[in-house]
């Protein structure tokens, strides 16, 4: 494949991604060419990695979006605010970054499950690269205040910081949740349930006309959107959608092309055909 064709995604674990079907069904929708791989890479070897691989964009999930938007020499607007990255832009010997994260969610909540985000309360547990990534579109789309909690105090903090909304956006720990009532949207984006453990969780966060959606997907997602079902959501997603949109994003700041995302959605979701046919 010619090295202008190359695409891929860095994270780790990485073997779970979707990434590459998907591409791969939009290539085929778009007719464009190109090979996109799963590249595994942590703090110490990614930048090595990205270097070696001969891409010309690339996504990048857990844990690594913080990084790359290190390595960046220019990065988007929205990139800035979130101080993460999960797209690079080949430019010249280095990279261009934006982050297509928060679009992506924000489309699959109000487009795809019809979720009206307006003046609603929203609580975003987790303040790491996942978290920052959706956290300026949350605010974009009109809600009404963000609670960012998060074990680590600092983090949560500096998160909240970030955004310059001090009226809107409220920094907590995690032994503060008891206290903080319930919200009409709950957004997982720590990355303690990918190892199959839900941190604890109160009940009376969640009431009958909540939301709840986890930015992981297949197993990764089991355990938040059980809590969420037990606790009465009337919408308990996953981040599959997120994922599908995010990455249409991301095809078009490479191709300039969006493709139509729906058919691939539902063909990952066991609802559609298959994604990529024999040739």
């Amino acid at each position: 494949m010619p090295m202008g064709k190359r695409y891929a995604v860095f994270g780790t674990p990485i073997s779970h991604s979707q990434s590459p079907r998907i591409h791969a069904a939009f290539a085929r929708q778009t007719g464009i060419e190109l090979d996109y791989v799963s590249i595994e890479a942590g703090h110490d070897d990614f930048a090595a990695k990205l270097a070696a691989s001969g891409a010309q964009g690339a996504n990048v999930t857990l844990p690594l979006k913080e990084d790359a938007f290190a390595l960046c020499r220019e990065t988007s607007e929205r990139a800035r605010r979130a101080g993460a990255v999960n797209t690079l832009i080949r430019d010249g010997d280095g990279w261009r970054g934006d982050n297509t994260d928060g679009l992506g969610l924000v489309r699959d909540l109000t487009e795809r499950h019809g979720l009206d985000l307006r003046e609603r309360r929203v609580l975003l547990l987790g303040a790491g690269g996942a978290a920052r990534g959706v956290a300026p579109a949350l605010l974009d789309a009109g809600i009404s205040a963000l609670f960012v909690v998060n074990r680590t105090p600092e983090r949560a903090d500096a998160l909240a910081d970030a955004m310059g909304e001090p009226g809107r956006v409220h920094a907590r720990g995690w032994d503060a949740l008891p206290a903080l009532g319930e919200f009409d949207l709950l957004v997982n984006a720590t990355s303690a349930t990918r190892g199959g453990a839900l941190p604890p969780l109160p009940m009376a966060l969640a009431g009958l006309r909540s939301a709840a959606v986890d930015l992981s997907y297949g197993e990764a997602a089991v355990a938040f959107l059980a809590w969420a079902r037990a606790a009465g959501c009337t919408h308990a997603m996953d981040g599959l959608g997120m994922l599908v949109e995010q990455a249409a994003e991301s095809f078009l700041l490479w191709h300039g092309v969006r493709p139509e995302t729906d058919p691939v959605y539902a063909a990952l979701n066991g609802q559609g055909d298959a994604l990529v046919t024999a040739d």
